[in-house]
């Protein structure tokens, strides 16, 4: 039996389908393929499959990640690839199969890409907008706990790297920050605190990039 790690986008109208919905689709792309993985044991087997760390509703996905076992050691990657993508829908492609080099418990930090724009606002402004609110001491917001109570956080901590970009009618934030099972800090977070600050809704278009360790050598 070999673990293997089968990497893929997500984009399009996949990215409005929820991670149960995802979990769900390549489960039964993963039956229908009729490639050799492992299933559960038990009165209802089912794939065997693990996602290192969700993706969130409405963001792309550029190099996502799904573990699975293979009960045949020989079985040819490119076949995987073939086979699944002949079952997904289009906004999720399978592009290379792997062994996995680092667990899934390793991940510390996730790279973002946010297009924020807006009809009435130019881009510069926005652009000082952003490097205003990342260079306060602090950038603090409400968020909602597990038990559905809200607390306010300090998300500024949490943010590793960053860069602010101009762009012709919008501006890119590439922003990395804390991930993994101890501390997940979503970008919207983030647009969420520029929203209160200047009190204007943006349109925001959000992409991840990239996961890494602690030592930010990019997940594999």
């Amino acid at each position: 039996m070999k673990n293997v790690r089968i990497w893929f986008k997500k984009d399009f109208e996949c990215r409005y389908i929820s991670h149960l919905d995802l979990n769900r689709c390549m489960l039964r792309a993963l039956h229908k393929s009729r490639i050799p993985i492992w299933h559960t044991e038990g009165f209802n087997p089912h794939p065997f499959a693990t996602f290192p760390l969700p993706l969130s509703l409405g963001f792309r996905g550029v190099n996502e990640c799904m573990d699975v076992k293979l009960e045949d050691d020989e079985y040819s990657f490119e076949e995987i690839i073939s086979k699944l993508n002949d079952c997904l829908p289009r906004g999720i492609r399978v592009f290379k199969v792997t062994e996995p080099v680092m667990k899934a418990g390793k991940i510390a930090f996730a790279n973002f890409t946010l297009k924020i724009g807006d009809d009435r606002t130019s881009s510069k402004l926005i652009c000082e907008q952003i490097n205003e609110l990342l260079f306060q001491d602090s950038i603090e917001i409400e968020k909602r706990t597990k038990k559905k109570t809200l607390k306010t956080v300090d998300i500024k901590p949490a943010v590793k790297n960053y860069e602010v970009t101009e762009m012709f009618d919008f501006a890119q934030l590439d922003i990395t920050l804390s991930a993994g099972s101890t501390d997940n800090v979503n970008p919207n977070l983030f647009v969420s605190a520029l929203f209160n600050k200047y009190n204007v809704e943006y349109d925001v278009d959000i992409t991840r990039n990239e996961l890494y360790n602690s030592n930010m050598e990019i997940f594999r």
